[in-house]
C-alpha cells in the first residue's frame, strides 16, 4: 500500500497512524497534518484498491482484511506501538485492529464510527449503492458531500468542494471496489466483543451527522472499558474537516496527555 511518512523524525517521535473513510485516500488528513506533524511521526495510507494503491478488491472483503492491510503496513515499518485515529471506516479498522493486536495501538481514537450497523445508516448507503448502479460514478460522487458535510459550509465552501468532487471522480476507484468496502462496513458488527477493547479510547462525534447517528457513538462508548465519548454539535460527518482547528486541540489534548489512561462520563 501506498503510505507517507510526515512530522517528527527522530528517534524518541511518537508514532500516530491515520486512517480514512470509506474514500480510503491519505489526502483525506491533510488539513489535520500540521498541527498532529508538530507532535508525532504520522503516517497516512491509502487503503487498498484506493487511490494510490491499486487492486481489485476480492468478494467478501472485509473490516479484517483491511486491519490485516495495516498490521502488514507496520510490521514493514517496524512499528511495535502506535496511536490510532479513524474516520468512519477507518475507526472500525482501528476497534478491529485493537481486537487482533491489542499491544498495538496505545490510544484509539474513531470519528464518527460505529460498533454494530443501524438502519439509518442503511438506509443511506442503499441510496448510494443505486445512484452508482444505476447512474453511474459521477452521480455517486456528486452526492458525496451531502452525506459528508453540514449545509452551511458546503455554501462557504463551494470551490473547494468543487475540486473535492473533481478529484474525486478522476481518482474514483471502480464500482466493484466501492461496493465490496460498502458491503464490508455494512457487515461490520463487533457490538459483543467491546470488553475487549481495553486500551484509552476517545469516540468523537457530531450530532448533526447525517450519514451516522451520533447515538451509535454513545453506543461504542458505553461498551469500551476505557472510553469516553466526546460530542460536538456542529461539523457533520466530516468534522475533522469542517471544524479541523477545534478538532486538532482536543484531539492533542487526549494524544499527549501523561497517560494512556482516561475517564469520565459516558
Amino acid at each position: 500500500m501506498h503510505y507517507e511518512i510526515h512530522g517528527r523524525q527522530d528517534a524518541g517521535a511518537p508514532t500516530l497512524l491515520l486512517s480514512s473513510g470509506l474514500g480510503g485516500s491519505g489526502a483525506y488528513w491533510a488539513p489535520n497534518l500540521p498541527a498532529l506533524s508538530e507532535h508525532f511521526r504520522v503516517i497516512s495510507y491509502d487503503q487498498r484498491g484506493t487511490g494510490r494503491s491499486p487492486a481489485e478488491l476480492p468478494d467478501g472483503y472485509s473490516i479484517a482484511d483491511m486491519a490485516e492491510d495495516v498490521l502488514a503496513l507496520v510490521d514493514e515499518l517496524g512499528i511495535e506501538h502506535c496511536d490510532f485515529v479513524g474516520h468512519a471506516l477507518g475507526g472500525l479498522v482501528g476497534l478491529q485492529v485493537a481486537l487482533q493486536r491489542p499491544e498495538l495501538i496505545r490510544r484509539l481514537v474513531p470519528i464518527n464510527a460505529w460498533a454494530t450497523p443501524n438502519s439509518h445508516s442503511a438506509r443511506c448507503f442503499e441510496a448510494r449503492i443505486e445512484l452508482l448502479k444505476c447512474s453511474g460514478a459521477a452521480a455517486y460522487v456528486a452526492a458525496q458531500p451531502i452525506f459528508l458535510y453540514p449545509p452551511v459550509w458546503l455554501l462557504e465552501n463551494e470551490a473547494r468542494v468543487q475540486r473535492e468532487l473533481e478529484h474525486a471522480l478522476a481518482h474514483f476507484p471502480g464500482e466493484a471496489n466501492t461496493l465490496r468496502r460498502i458491503a464490508a462496513l455494512r457487515a461490520f458488527d463487533i457490538l459483543a466483543q467491546l470488553p475487549r477493547i481495553g486500551c484509552a479510547t476517545l469516540v468523537m462525534a457530531s450530532r448533526d451527522d447525517v450519514l451516522v447517528p451520533w447515538t451509535q457513538s454513545r453506543q461504542l462508548a458505553a461498551g469500551l472499558p476505557n472510553a469516553r465519548l466526546s460530542l460536538r454539535d456542529f461539523g457533520g460527518h466530516a468534522c475533522n474537516i469542517t471544524e479541523h482547528a477545534q478538532f486538532d486541540a482536543e484531539l492533542l489534548a487526549f494524544l499527549l496527555a501523561p497517560a494512556p489512561e482516561i475517564s469520565g462520563d459516558r
